[in-house]
């Protein structure tokens, strides 16, 4: 034990989405050291501590092993007492229908530091997501929120004289609440709504009467829910979005939208309720999930693809040394440019000795990669892709020299037999190497084995091969890719892309017309529109 004590931090998740976290929280986040959770803290969350916070989920699922309150207190203190900083996450607010009084009692106890940090309770985010005002100047000028998790020691007869009731773990006493009600002389024709995770893409709201509301939901799971009770209830349709269609008596599945977006309550982005799985390199930048979320998606990364240096640079070295001697330098990656570039550097030579060297490049990115070193391609295939490079070439190939800086292994070996076959004399050299990463992140492997993911994409073929070694290895009952994937829809950049997928899940649901990020984005966006 070290005399150097850390500090909890009992935070609040609010109700679902990460968009609903406040910016305090989202910063002790990012920099917990350890990170205790409840079952109900969106997946996302997971993503905005560091890679290194060591993460204990303390959730309590009904009819499932669960951690002890006692249990609890003890890893939070433990860890304080080491010198941690603890972020003790909990859904909605700390101190609204928690347990917080018993974790501050154990930390106080054990002379811990700890703070509070104020989160949105459903109570308040679930009949505002849903489009109900909890007070009105004519008809409710006060509310009452309570749990219904023990209802027979509810005072009924003084609940319902109150104008709106909002009610927390009530789904599995709903019959009993109505009849309670009723029996204290609240009408049959009161109105309420129950509103299923709210503030999360699989959001359900339904609307009915007192007198009507169990015909309406009989054999639904109606768990977690808020439910609200009062006249305030029928506003909902005055203020919703004209393009969003309010029925009641129906279940109106809507949904709340990650941060840097609106919620659902303003007209709905194209990607809206969709949570969307993006494989990627380890380090890569994030702007295509930038992209994705600015269009209304909940966004999960899953690192796929870890590029490192060829086991040796002894050809590339050697090749940059004879520069003058190659007609052509194809790039197909900016991977191979940066790792280029970065050998051009260690021989102490720059842009200047590529003056007699004509550079083609695959794809866009690859382009732009080039670009940002000053540099302009000689030659860029349409479509984006290594099968028009050859075919499009823009001089006869007999004789010339090339050189292909690529990935040591499972690189483009139809590219080069057909340059070859075109008369080209081709030299490969390694350029750096791409390799399976050593696991999956705590979000990612929650939303898949939740069942929370509606698409996965793939901008590569080595991240559709690594997806499954990694899959495999973590869910070993699931050795067919295909029964994991059920239900979920493959999106794919382009024609080699897919080929993978085919061979590997057997299908492919979304390819991108072109074969770009902006285009797999469009292609998500035209499906999420269709279905």
């Amino acid at each position: 034990m070290t005399n150097n004590r850390g500090k909890v931090y009992l935070v609040g998740a609010g109700p679902g989405d990460a968009a609903y976290l406040t910016v305090k929280a989202y910063n002790l986040l990012a920099t917990a050291q350890v990170l205790v959770y409840d079952a109900l803290v969106d997946a996302q969350l997971l993503q905005c501590v560091p890679d290194d916070c060591l993460k204990l989920d303390v959730g309590k699922r009904g009819g499932k092993p669960s951690t002890t309150q006692a249990e609890i207190n003890k890893l939070l203190v433990k860890h304080c007492l080491q010198g941690k900083q603890v972020v003790r996450l909990k859904s909605g607010d700390p101190l609204i229908f928690g347990r917080c009084a018993s974790e501050i009692e154990a930390l106080k106890a054990s002379g811990c530091d700890f703070e509070l940090v104020p989160g949105i309770s459903s109570a308040l985010a679930a009949p505002l997501l849903a489009g109900i005002p909890l007070t009105d100047p004519v008809l409710s000028r006060c509310f009452a929120v309570f749990t219904a998790h023990e209802p027979e020691v509810l005072d009924w007869e003084a609940l319902s004289r109150l104008e709106t009731l909002v009610i927390l773990m009530g789904g599995q006493h709903l019959p009993e609440i109505v009849h309670k009600l009723l029996r204290h002389g609240r009408s049959h024709l009161t109105p309420i709504a129950i509103i299923r995770w709210a503030g999360t893409p699989d959001q359900q709201i339904w609307t009915a009467q007192l007198g009507n509301i169990l015909e309406q939901t009989t054999g639904l799971s109606l768990s977690p829910a808020v439910i609200v009770i009062g006249e305030v209830v029928g506003l909902r349709k005055y203020l919703q979005p004209e393009k969003i269609d309010c029925q009641d008596s129906t279940t109106a599945k809507t949904s709340s939208l990650p941060v840097m977006s609106s919620n659902f309550f303003l007209s709905p982005l194209p990607l809206t309720g969709k949570t969307i799985l993006v494989t990627r390199s380890v380090g890569q930048s994030s702007q295509f999930s930038d992209r994705l979320i600015a269009s209304g998606a909940t966004v999960i990364e899953m690192p796929t693809l870890e590029i490192g240096p060829p086991s040796s640079w002894e050809a590339l070295d050697d090749a940059i040394a004879h520069l003058s001697d190659f007609d052509w330098l194809i790039l197909t990656s900016t991977n191979g440019i940066d790792y280029f570039f970065e050998r051009l550097t260690a021989q102490g030579k720059d842009a200047r000795a590529l003056a007699g060297v004509k550079i083609a490049v695959v794809g866009e990115k690859t382009a732009q990669g080039l670009k940002q070193r000053s540099l302009q391609a000689d030659f860029i295939p349409p479509n984006f892709i290594a099968d028009s490079l050859v075919e499009k070439f823009p001089e006869k190939l007999d004789g010339k020299k090339v050189l292909f800086p690529r990935v040591e292994s499972g690189g483009r070996e139809i590219l080069v037999q057909e340059l070859t076959l075109k008369g080209a004399k081709v030299i490969e050299v390694a350029a750096y190497q791409s390799c399976c990463p050593n696991g999956i992140p705590d979000a990612a492997k929650l939303a898949l084995q939740n069942r929370k993911v509606d698409v996965i994409t793939f901008a590569s073929s080595k991240t559709v091969q690594f997806f499954c070694q990694l899959t495999n290895n973590i869910f070993s009952n699931n050795s067919d890719p295909s029964q994991l994937l059920e239900g979920v829809c493959i999106a794919s950049i382009g024609p080699q892309t897919s080929k993978t997928c085919h061979s590997l899940f057997g299908r492919v649901d979304i390819e991108a017309e072109e074969y770009t990020l902006d285009g797999l984005t469009q292609a998500l966006i035209t499906w999420a529109t269709n279905s």
